[in-house]
């Protein structure tokens, strides 16, 4: 046993920096939640593109949240015996001689690196890339982010020493060490996904070099906790640091989709669908991302940028303050919005088209529809593109049985009923809020020796609910879903045109 010093039940602490909060849970290695703690952060959008952090806010709110839930483990008499490290995918710092941040923290949303993805996007070195490296050709990317710092801002670019993701920069603020974990790694754009090691035709294309970038390590590598930062948590220096692992992949274990074939789905601003599998794998379509996980362990599948967020701009237009209350109404609507097809590209789209150009679309539109009609199109929208996430999984030649889902939207009836409907399968709902913090906790206890297996806990982590989809909604919704793409092939050049006018305008 890894000990608990202070005679207290053990747990080890899940820190997940995630797209707009820290959150800390503390886990005992049956898989059992005993304290979590939260702090937000702000996302900064000023120019066209742009979506980034403050990486130092970002690294106040994680400490402020990991000293919150040390806190409640000592009022509970809980002994921390390690903790370990997720953040969200796609994220981007650069650090100067000293290792300090140089640029803001360039987030998975931000798309201002379009050109660079463009260029890529449909030859023959892209489509080699993305099945070499597991990643799409896509702005999200870090490979792309970084050409756009190499063309667009050479002489920051030439002043940063060494390029990071934020949750890396994290681990350095806790330990001293720099290094990046596979699972983050595998989601760079940079990463040889079959040799686990930096790929010289990305690099080439980032314009970046091997020195610049953190040693790879396994996602069960454990560090130790520095003095500066121990005194910092109010833990002891030495403590066991987990590198963990991305929070997409980490999602996939804190639900207990550890086994091949089973799934995650997990929505809150975007949506995601990942499976499980024993091997890289992307497929000849390459309309898929395969990313690490731990213990040879790989998730195939996709992210979408518009998730739950189309219910929450939905209400912030029709000033609706609860907007619960809003999604109530939709529900009441029949399933097909009366006739309303939405393409809710908010922050334009990822999988499985990855592509940044779309624009939020409505077609259908007439006077008889109301609030109710357009909000419950933007869900059924934003549940289409799962849907055809799912499609992309199964074209790629893997198979999906078991679908694990979480997420806030969850909660509300309508979310459940029309995703469950789109995918036209039953959804095991775990209400864990906090999945992907879960899930790299449970890392950090196999990474000292606890656990066995991930296999071996994931019957601790059983759904708290089932939903069956109505068959004459999947009906609807199935029919519908070619229109989607129809829509989408049909309407990108025009995007593109809309795109640039607005550029133009805000100049």
């Amino acid at each position: 046993m890894a000990g608990a010093p202070n005679g207290g039940e053990a747990v080890v602490l899940g820190v997940d920096l995630g797209t707009t909060a820290a959150r800390v849970v503390a886990t005992t290695r049956d898989a059992r939640v005993l304290a979590r703690a939260e702090r937000g952060y702000a996302l900064r959008a000023e120019r066209v593109g742009e979506v980034v952090h403050d990486p130092e806010q970002v690294l106040i709110a994680g400490l402020s949240a990991l000293r919150d839930c040390v806190r409640l483990c000592a009022d509970l008499d809980r002994s921390v015996v390690g903790l370990a490290v997720t953040g969200s995918l796609h994220t981007v710092v650069g650090l100067d001689d000293a290792l300090r941040p140089l640029t803001p923290s360039l987030s998975w949303a931000d798309s201002r690196a379009f050109e660079q993805a463009e260029r890529l996007r449909g030859g023959s070195r892209g489509r080699a890339l993305h099945q070499e490296t597991g990643t799409p050709v896509h702005p999200m990317a870090p490979r792309a982010k970084l050409a756009w710092y190499a063309e667009r801002e050479p002489e920051l670019a030439g002043q940063v020493r060494v390029w990071c993701g934020l949750k890396d920069l994290a681990v350095l603020r806790l330990t001293g060490r720099l290094v990046t974990d596979h699972s983050t790694a595998s989601s760079t754009g940079l990463l040889d996904i079959r040799n686990l090691s930096w790929h010289p035709d990305a690099l080439d294309v980032a314009g970046v070099r091997t020195d610049q970038l953190p040693d790879l390590v396994e996602p069960t590598a454990v560090l130790s906790l520095s003095t500066p930062a121990g005194r910092a948590a109010g833990l002891p220096p030495g403590l066991p640091v987990v590198v963990g692992g991305g929070n997409g992949p980490m999602t996939n274990v804190g639900v207990g989709a550890v086994s091949p074939g089973m799934a995650s789905l997990s929505l809150g601003v975007g949506g995601a669908f990942r499976v499980l599998c024993d091997r890289p794998w992307v497929g000849e379509r390459c309309e898929v991302f395969c990313y690490a996980v731990v213990d040879g362990l790989w998730v195939v599948g996709g992210a979408t940028s518009n998730g739950g967020v189309v219910g929450d701009w939905a209400a912030e237009i029709f000033g609706e303050e609860e907007f619960a209350d809003l999604l109530d109404e939709a529900a009441l609507v029949p399933g097909g919005a009366n006739g309303l097809l939405a393409l809710p590209y908010l922050f334009g789209e990822r999988a499985p088209w990855w592509d940044p150009v779309p624009r939020g679309t409505v077609l259908g539109l007439r006077r008889e529809h109301g609030r109710a009609e357009l909000t419950r199109a933007l869900v059924e929208g934003a549940a289409q593109q799962l849907a055809l996430v799912r499609d992309a999984v199964l074209a790629s030649g893997l198979t999906v049985g078991v679908v694990r889902a979480s997420g806030e939207p969850f909660r509300g009836r309508l979310w459940v009923d029309v995703v469950s409907a789109a995918l036209g399968t039953a959804l095991e709902i775990s209400e864990e809020r906090d999945p992907a913090a879960l899930g790299v906790a449970l890392v950090g206890w196999r990474a000292l020796g606890e656990i066995e297996s991930l296999r071996a806990v994931a019957d601790e982590l059983r759904p708290d609910r089932t939903a069956e989809p109505d068959p004459a909604l999947a009906g609807r919704l199935a029919a519908a879903r070619p229109l989607v793409r129809r829509a989408y092939d049909a309407l990108r050049e025009l995007s593109v045109e809309l795109g640039r006018l607005a550029v133009e305008q805000q100049a």
